[in-house]
């Protein structure tokens, strides 16, 4: 009990304070020092429904977690590739789409800023080279610029997914797969009967930790796209948006407020999603 003790009390002190002390700061209002807060009701929320720039900033947020969820099943097939009977260095398959997520998020977003510059950019240069005379400048049109960055985000997710879904398919029988090859089941049949119903488990896992990681976008969008860029305040974030809040225009409760909805809209998807789960997934 005391080993439990000592683990709660820590849960307790780094995770639950913290949401608390969170939902009492949106209730208040602080100076740029934090000090002196003064109790303001829901002017916060209010304050917050009424900005324009969250609802761009929400759709912002889920048009690129869709994005990465669109990773999901790229990763499945990646996985069942790699995974293949006879397929030889599949040890560096796996290193090769790893080793982005191991990176620094921000060292290697810069290195996408690059690639994705209009004008000398790796990108660019290829499609000159393809014949298209005026390239689009990635990163400072706005329909073009947050699309950029989701590509980047999935490039770096899928390293995560394919390690999770190759461990998912180890776990499969072999003998199911030798049975289905009597029965004349080819591979791709094989593939959809055998390999994704088995490897929903890990699916789901991927889907869960992708929606939570896809709200709490921030690095990548802040590393791309600088506060000078014109098309910065059009690609904001919801954490964009608290950073904004808190930390640029230090108003800590609506900062706080802007959490909370996070938290609340991560909650509701997580919960949605875990009741649907038990139509699809299939847990041998």
């Amino acid at each position: 009990m005391a080993f439990i003790g000592l683990l709660m009390l820590g849960v307790a002190v780094f995770y639950y304070w913290p949401i608390v002390k969170n939902l009492i700061t949106s209730f208040q209002q602080t100076n740029a020092f934090g000090g002196d807060p003064q109790f303001v009701g829901f002017d916060n929320y209010t304050a917050l429904f009424q900005d324009p720039g969250l609802g761009r900033a929400i759709v912002n947020t889920v048009l690129y977690t869709v994005i990465l969820l669109l990773g999901v099943p790229l990763s499945v097939a990646i996985s069942a590739m790699i995974e293949l009977k006879g397929l030889r260095f599949k040890g560096l398959y796996r290193t090769v789409y790893f080793m982005p997520y191991l990176a620094m998020p921000m060292a290697v977003a810069q290195v996408w800023k690059i690639l994705y510059n209009g004008d000398f950019g790796l990108i660019n240069q290829v499609l000159k080279g393809l014949g298209v005379s005026n390239p689009p400048y990635w990163l400072v049109t706005p329909w073009l610029a947050l699309i950029s960055v989701s590509v980047f985000g999935l490039w770096c997710a899928i390293g995560f997914n394919v390690i999770i879904l190759s461990s998912g398919l180890k776990s499969i029988p072999v003998e199911l797969y030798e049975a289905a090859s009597i029965d004349g089941a080819t591979g791709l049949k094989q593939f959809r009967w055998i390999t994704v119903p088995l490897l929903t488990p890990s699916i789901f896992f991927l889907t869960i930790m992708t929606t939570i990681g896809g709200f709490q976008l921030f690095d990548a969008i802040y590393a791309m796209i600088s506060r000078g860029n014109p098309v910065e305040p059009q690609t904001r974030s919801l954490v964009r948006l608290f950073y904004q809040q808190a930390f640029v225009d230090s108003n800590q409760g609506g900062g706080a407020a802007i959490a909370i909805v996070i938290l609340a809209m991560v909650a509701v998807v997580t919960v949605i999603q875990f009741i649907g789960q038990k139509k699809w997934v299939n847990y041998v």
